[in-house]
């Protein structure tokens, strides 16, 4: 399985009503650390996040991603909303 597969499989854990993953690690070859993991943006639109501060949906993000954050993700850019401020 590969690593947009297995971020899709964890944050399924979140119930997201939109989920977008780009893989750009393709646009940071010979970048310092690009071999110890991808580079990926995230777009996810879900129930759980609100009332919570950006720093609050990231760290959500972050703890469901687990290892993977420690492992196979370098870098991750993250654009977390609500179904209200995304719809």
């Amino acid at each position: 399985m590969n690593t947009v597969e297995l971020i899709r499989q964890r944050l399924a854990a979140l119930a997201p009503q939109h989920l977008e993953i780009a893989d750009d690690s393709a646009l940071h070859a010979g970048h310092a650390g690009a071999g110890a993991g991808g580079h990926y943006r995230l777009t996810i639109v879900c129930e759980r996040f609100a009332g919570l501060s950006t720093v609050a949906r990231h760290r959500l993000v972050y703890d469901t991603l687990g290892e993977l954050m420690r492992s196979e993700i370098h870098a991750l850019s993250i654009t977390a909303a609500t179904p209200d401020e995304f719809f």
